[in-house]
């Protein structure tokens, strides 16, 4: 009996978690400086709007890069994160994470939220521009 309840909850685990994470974005994102940002979609939130949060780690060798967490920073979003890049947007020759999400609403608009990393190690949000054309650049538009 208790080798069926304990495999029964086995199951239903393994079950559950994949579905959960397939739906949500997450990435890990190499840094030129070693270090490794981390970002994903809230947990337990709607697809179409929420937040999301960047991290970032200490450099570190493979499958250490997220032992030792550095910063972090929690946004608001509408819509769907649709991508990560790094981009040098303010001309100090380091470049910023950017993170373009798309609106999920009629229009399919664009944003985009640039993060620094400051000589303390923290992050810093940089800057925002929202409502972008769907065909638009949001790496321009943050340069702007």
């Amino acid at each position: 009996m208790t080798k069926t309840f304990v495999l029964t909850i086995f199951m239903l685990l393994v079950n559950v978690s994949p579905a959960i994470a397939l739906d949500r974005f997450i990435t890990k994102l190499k840094l030129p400086s070693g270090q490794t940002a981390v970002i994903s979609e809230g947990e337990f939130e709607a697809r179409s709007i929420g937040s999301f949060s960047v991290r970032l780690y200490q450099a570190a060798p493979a499958g250490d890069e997220t032992t030792f967490f550095t910063s972090g920073l929690i946004s608001a979003r509408d819509g769907i994160i649709e991508k990560v890049v790094l981009s040098d947007i303010n001309g100090d020759k380091k470049p910023e994470i950017i993170v373009v999400v798309h609106s999920a609403g009629t229009g399919g608009y664009l944003s985009a939220h640039a993060f620094t990393i400051g000589n303390d190690q923290k992050l810093i949000l940089n800057s925002i521009v929202e409502g972008l054309q769907p065909e638009a650049d949001p790496i321009s538009a943050l340069k702007k």
